[in-house]
């Protein structure tokens, strides 16, 4: 990263979330995901967060280290009623991302390099301890879904590749995929990466 580069990040870190904001939408994909795994949740996350974390290009693993910035553990025992004011956004916005990790709104990619392993995998062993022990958190994780990427579930080997696909994109496919199949469809991954369109704001969605 060049000291510009490094600078201009500095500078966007402080910046006002609406100067954040359009920054966001129209950047590359690779940099809002960066974006995303080192913001700032001292503050209320949710007017960036709750934009970027919408977004399709936002993969499975920065998600899940999204999700694990915002320590969640702060939460996971403590009855909502009980939680201070100044800490309620950060608490939705991990509801959200919670909610849509188990939906399986955001997809595992093959091959991935799984660069918070040691953090997820820590979170499931409490989560699974915390099952042993009839008790429950706020933020429990589908260990389906986890395991697409822990485990590269998703590895595509070309040369085993016999089947036929279609290049034309279906949408409803595309949109329900994660629901049908914890994941991806293999078409899907193996025509069309995925891209962000700029004409999707899903800032609309309720907490």
């Amino acid at each position: 990263m060049s000291r510009s580069t490094a600078q201009s990040n500095v500078d966007l870190r402080s910046a006002a979330p609406e100067d954040q904001l359009a920054w966001l939408r129209q950047c590359k994909p690779d940099e809002a995901r960066r974006f995303a795994r080192e913001h700032d949740w001292s503050g209320d996350p949710r007017p960036v967060l709750g934009w970027v974390m919408a977004q399709k290009f936002m993969d499975l693993g920065t998600a899940l280290t999204v999700f694990l910035n915002g320590m969640p553990h702060r939460f996971n025992y403590m009855p909502k009623r009980d939680v201070p004011h100044e800490l309620c956004g950060a608490a939705q916005m991990l509801d959200t991302i919670c909610l849509r990790l188990n939906s399986g709104f955001y997809l595992a990619w093959p091959d991935q390099d799984v660069s918070d392993r040691a953090r997820i995998l820590r979170w499931m062993d409490a989560q699974a301890e915390d099952r042993q022990e009839g008790r429950q958190g706020r933020y429990v994780l589908d260990e389906r879904i986890v395991a697409t990427l822990l485990d590269d579930e998703l590895h595509l080997d070309p040369r085993a590749e016999t089947a036929v696909y279609h290049e034309s994109r279906s949408l409803l496919r595309d949109l329900f995929s994660p629901v049908l199949e914890l994941g991806v469809s293999r078409r899907m991954l193996r025509f069309h990466p995925p891209q962000e369109d700029p004409n999707d704001d899903l800032t609309n969605l309720r907490y």
